[in-house]
């Protein structure tokens, strides 16, 4: 069944309308390349003056190729033949004798965009929701059905390169002003506009709209080569090296500048076709995959929405949760702090957030204030008689936050959920004396609120499968990636990141410098260094959470005591502008005192690789733990829980994913070797099983659990001495 329907207009325009059966998004699928061909040979066997493609979908026009068609090419040959069988249709398209349009509303993305520029005119909405980009590069791909070399002409090879090598996605108004688009109007006259525009003939080539200086540079090969050369050295700054797909997107682009039409089209198919078989694009698909997933489970409409919400606690966390509470999810929030500055900074947090979105003129001040308005504050419990959610976000002492369950059960509804942001405490301790304990969850977001994609949802045996529903269904609102975890101290991803910084601190106090800690962590793939980490968060913060976790999980997770003498100096890391580094406003350095401070003397004797696998491997051993346990319900939530909670590298998948790639076996005996000089690297046991037995995570591993996000009712139910399935 073709996605295409055809009808003639009054002035012999073809409306084609693209209409994917049966799913919520178009997607560019096998037989579209077929059925695109045979709708513009419709079109010249009825002499028609134009065509215009529209959406029949509300909400999207085309929003990328089919991730799963490039599943099934197995092999290099397999991707190229797609790549050229897409350039190919849209060469056609480009050749017909009649004008076609593009009439864009909603996300025109990848494969979606890529369509769009091969017509002879583009038309989008002003409408918030219309968005343009070439995505790729954030699956390890390069657009390869024509976009690096149509793009460049259109919006000149600078903008072209920035928008592709971040996959940046472009609003209706910048668009219409970088030349993206011919024309953007409100969505109730996008088709007669469309229409009107196929009836003006073939597009002539338009010259990119370029400042002088851009001109300058872009018109003579001496400024190409200083464009190309500084885009190369900032990816490789910002990658590492790890991702081919930027280098791949340059290597296109500059040959749609300096080769001839065929060789620079077969560059890109070329390099598509590497790309889609590289490990790096198939981890980063992985995640695509998974989190797609993921937002299946917990999926339940029917429970009641939550519209009304209040966080205890104006601090940078509180601060920023109520900031994607209020703009992301659109809900009314107050603010609660004991103090009015308190309500004042947080109130202020966001304010600047909106304001330099405001200056970019993404959003108008009439809806800045608007947003601004869904944020009260108070230091009472005033207002909260009709609030559906109440999240805490104050420090770890187990005592104040039951005294909130106390207080919120005595000023709220009785169907009024409690979110603790607890980082370590299990909710159960947090639940235990409160007379609605079915309301009781843990929420745990990570810093900052408003950019980490991560958030971990906590029931403890006592919360309602209704509290679990709802809270998903929010979190997911606030823009955030929830994986349901078991109740246990630290959770998953501080479980497994307590012993990861240990480990640098360890390797700190053994004479290590701190840049070259930071550095072989980087190196490795994580977005920053340990120490920075720990600087960023807070050293007063790991302080407070290190006690509970060697309490509750044993020895192996007992901080060193020298990092009390920083908390002692007032040297919490950023925030009081010194910890391991030293902060001004311009840039951060190592701060040499801290060497003395902890009676250390430098003395390197470990290289990079060294460094970078002794930290990691704690974390691989502790994840290994959590899925034996069930604090996680597969290794893909674990990978996913790593990924978007604390940085670990994408290109590898996870650490699941590189234990899988790397080898269980392989694995063990890098633990074993280390456990000969310290036993908190002995391999955990269900590692050993694995090694014997040759097993893989995501081939021999059953679910620890029955799937926490699917039968939390089932395993509330079993006995606490009964023992979960094991690799």
């Amino acid at each position: 069944m073709s996605v295409f329907s055809y009808e003639l207009n009054e002035r012999r325009v073809a409306i084609v309308t693209i209409d994917v059966p049966g799913e919520k998004m178009n997607t560019l699928r096998d037989s579209f390349a077929e059925d695109l061909l045979a709708i513009l040979k419709q079109g010249r066997d009825d002499n028609i003056t134009g065509m215009v493609f529209i959406s029949g979908k509300s909400d999207n026009f085309i929003a990328g190729a089919d991730i799963k068609m490039l599943d099934s090419a197995k092999t290099r040959e397999d991707a190229l033949a797609l790549s050229e069988m897409c350039q190919q249709a849209f060469f056609t398209m480009k050749k017909q004798p009649y004008p076609t349009v593009a009439a864009i509303h909603g996300a025109a993305l990848g494969g979606g965009l890529e369509f769009a520029l091969a017509c002879d005119y583009r038309v989008c909405t002003d409408s918030d929701i219309t968005k343009l980009g070439l995505p790729e590069v954030q699956l390890g791909l390069l657009p390869g059905g024509g976009g690096t070399q149509r793009l460049p002409k259109l919006v000149g090879i600078q903008k072209a390169l920035e928008w592709m090598l971040t996959g940046k996605q472009i609003r209706a108004k910048q668009a219409k002003k970088s030349g993206l688009v011919n024309d953007c109007v409100p969505s109730s006259i996008l088709l007669p506009v469309a229409a009107e525009m196929a009836t003006k003939g073939k597009a002539k080539s338009a010259k990119p709209r370029l400042d002088r200086l851009s001109q300058l540079l872009e018109s003579n090969p001496f400024g190409r080569n200083i464009i190309f050369k500084k885009a190369q050295e900032n990816v490789l700054k910002k990658t590492g090296g790890h991702y081919p797909a930027p280098l791949n997107i340059i290597k296109a682009v500059r040959a749609s500048i300096e080769l001839d039409e065929l060789k620079a089209y077969k560059t890109e198919a070329e390099g598509f076709a590497d790309l889609v078989m590289t490990d790096v694009s198939k981890a980063l698909r992985g995640i695509f995959f998974a989190t797609t997933e993921m937002k299946k489970e917990w999926k339940n409409d029917d429970v009641a929405p939550i519209a009304r919400t209040a966080v205890l606690g104006g601090g940078l966390m509180g601060a920023g949760i109520a900031h994607v509470s209020a703009v992301k999810a659109g809900a009314l929030v107050r603010v609660k702090d004991v103090a009015q500055q308190g309500i004042a900074n947080a109130m202020n947090y966001s304010y600047k957030i909106l304001s330099k979105r405001q200056k970019r003129r993404i959003m108008t001040e009439a809806q800045l204030q608007q947003t601004m308005n869904r944020i009260t504050g108070t230091t009472d419990y005033s207002g909260f008689k009709h609030v559906d959610m109440v999240i805490e976000a104050v420090f770890e002492d187990l005592k104040l936050k039951q005294g909130m369950v106390a207080d919120i059960e005595q000023h709220c509804q009785k169907e009024t959920i409690f979110a603790s942001n607890t980082s370590s405490l299990p909710i159960a301790q947090i639940a235990e004396k409160a007379a609605r304990a079915e309301n009781v969850i843990g929420l745990h977001y990570f810093s900052p609120v408003e950019k980490m994609p991560l958030v971990e949802i906590i029931p403890h045996a006592g919360t309602s499968d209704q509290t679990i529903a709802r809270t998903v269904n929010f979190a997911r609102k606030q823009g955030k990636t929830p994986i349901v975890v078991k109740d246990k101290a630290g959770f998953y991803v501080n479980r497994i990141l307590a012993p990861y910084v240990n480990e640098a601190a360890n390797l700190l106090l053994a004479g290590e410098p701190i840049e070259k800690i930071d550095q072989a962590l980087v190196e490795f793939g994580f977005p920053v260094g340990p120490l920075a980490l720990l600087d960023e968060v807070g050293i007063d913060i790991g302080s407070k959470i290190a006690p509970i976790l060697e309490k509750e999980l044993g020895e192996r997770f007992k901080a060193p005591t020298a990092f009390d003498r920083l908390i002692d100096a007032k040297r919490l890391g950023r925030k009081t502008g010194r910890g391991f580094y030293s902060y001004d406003k311009k840039d951060k350095k190592v701060d040499e005192s801290v060497y003395e401070l902890l009676g250390i003397t430098t003395s390197p004797r470990l290289n990079k690789q060294e460094i970078a696998s002794r930290c990691v491997a704690q974390m691989l051993n502790e994840a290994a733990r959590c899925l034996d346990e069930g604090i996680i319900a597969s290794p893909r939530d674990g990978d996913i829980g790593a990924i978007f909670g604390i940085g670990f590298p994408p290109f590898l998948g996870g650490p699941f994913s590189y234990m899988d790639k790397r080898g269980v076996s392989k694995v063990c005996s890098e633990l074993s070797t280390y456990a000969s000089d310290n036993p908190v690297f002995t391999p955990a046991e269900p590692l050993m099983r694995m090694a014997e037995k040759g097993a893989k995570f995501y081939q021999d591993v059953k679910p620890a659990l029955s799937e926490v996000s699917k039968s939390h009712s089932q395993e509330t139910s079993k006995s606490s001495e009964e023992q979960t399935e094991t690799p």
